[in-house]
């Protein structure tokens, strides 16, 4: 009887797990579908993912607030049309707007910069000729950045009479929209070198929508526990990138559909097994925005911040390398060896990959303030090569570290 017992609490625990991944598997579909438009803020994408997520920590078992804050952001859900000596360029693929760059309507010529004779000063004397009046600026995105003081004069009314710029970055394009919360005088494109090489003149018709005080909202789900005077956090971004024009979204199934349900599994597990300690599930809004709703959070906390034992990021999981990548803040340094004395008591993950702490996803904002948190991100797997481009999607997606993750965060909490 005793091992007939074992047996169905062993089956039992294998339904549950498969269970998480098939909750997992069904709330990354969601959110990443064409109902929620990329999870942007042009087509309240966002929002109505997050009216979504309200229900789902619900239906989880955990209570739910909703934390509201607005943002400034630039947006281009209007026309997103670029060819190049009369050749149809992809919008998404061979190119993409700049966030804080304007709309931009009409033919101009090129001038491509010789960056092997590069002369900053020579440059400006020649933008200033006639035959180089209103042209795009075309160089490489690296190389504009490494003489960003020449480059940054070109995007501003009256320095220099060319019409803006064209950026070159690898394919695949990408799409950002960290500093869109403002926009600058001349409009700015990502292009594909292929897609632009050698071109002579382009012609360009995007809209863009500056939408000021936006209302957005964090999604707050508690799991109370028997204690109340500390507390776990869990927190993962379900805001994305949007829309690109009219035709193009950007589904962001790994960034970050695969950490929101993560939490979204994690608050049900809690609810069904109590937990000694309150656990917070934190979905963010304006992540992609430059962390705006983690910010607002750490300014207007609902719990105190000394109170968080331990705060847990999830972001970008939804890959297949075997090596896992964390960040961690100065006060969760002196716990990073029990994480990696459970990585390899379960056989998880290869290995963890420590970086250094970076203002790269919500659990910034804590660990500045002093919060003991970790930051989890599955890097340079087979999916990772897509994230900001509309293949991040269901496709592209891999499960492989789904279990890992969730079985590190709780593992290391039960311990």
């Amino acid at each position: 009887m005793k091992k007939l017992l074992i047996i169905i609490l062993a089956l039992g625990a294998v339904q549950l797990q498969a269970q998480d991944l098939k909750h997992f598997k069904r709330v990354v579909k969601e959110l990443s579908s064409s109902k929620y438009q990329g999870r942007g803020y042009a087509r309240d994408g966002a929002n109505k993912a997050g009216r979504y997520l309200q229900k789902e920590f619900t239906k989880a078992g955990a209570e739910v607030t909703l934390q509201p804050f607005t943002i400034d952001i630039n947006t281009f859900c209007g026309a997103m049309e670029m060819s190049a000596d009369g050749k149809k360029l992809r919008a998404g693929v061979d190119f993409s707007m700049r966030e804080y760059s304007p709309g931009v309507h009409g033919e101009y010529n090129v001038y491509h910069v010789d960056t092997l004779n590069f002369d900053g000063d020579k440059l400006l004397e020649d933008l200033n000729k006639p035959e180089n009046k209103d042209c795009m600026v075309c160089c490489d995105f690296w190389f504009t950045y490494r003489h960003r003081k020449v480059f940054s004069r070109l995007q501003k009314a009256g320095e220099c009479p060319n019409a803006g710029l064209l950026y070159t970055w690898a394919a695949p394009i990408k799409f950002f929209k960290a500093y869109g919360e403002k926009v600058v005088d001349k409009p700015i494109v990502w292009v594909t070198p292929e897609a632009i090489e050698g071109v002579k003149r382009v012609k360009l018709n995007v809209d863009n929508q500056f939408l000021k005080d936006f209302a957005l909202f964090n999604v707050i789900a508690k799991v109370p526990g028997e204690r109340h005077d500390s507390c776990y956090v869990f927190t993962a971004h379900y805001d994305h990138l949007g829309n690109l024009g009219k035709h193009v979204f950007y589904p962001g199934a790994n960034d970050n559909a695969s950490g929101t349900a993560t939490i979204v599994t994690l608050a049900a597990y809690y609810a069904k097994n109590k937990p000694q300690f309150d656990m917070y599930f934190l979905a963010f809004s304006g992540e992609d925005a430059n962390l705006r709703g983690s910010t607002y959070f750490v300014e207007h906390p609902i719990v105190p911040l000394e109170q968080i034992k331990f705060l847990f990021n999830i972001d970008m999981i939804g890959d297949d390398n075997p090596v896992l990548y964390c960040e961690l803040s100065d006060a969760g340094m002196p716990q990073f060896p029990k994480f990696e004395a459970v990585n390899a008591e379960y056989r998880l993950f290869e290995g963890l990959n420590r970086g250094e702490l970076a203002a790269n996803s919500d659990h910034y904002p804590f660990a500045v303030r002093g919060v003991p948190c970790i930051f989890v991100e599955n890097q340079e797997g087979s999916a990772f090569p897509h994230y900001h481009t509309p293949a991040d999607n269901m496709k592209t997606l891999r499960t492989e570290s789904y279990e890992p993750v969730f079985r590190l965060v709780t593992g290391f909490i039960a311990k």
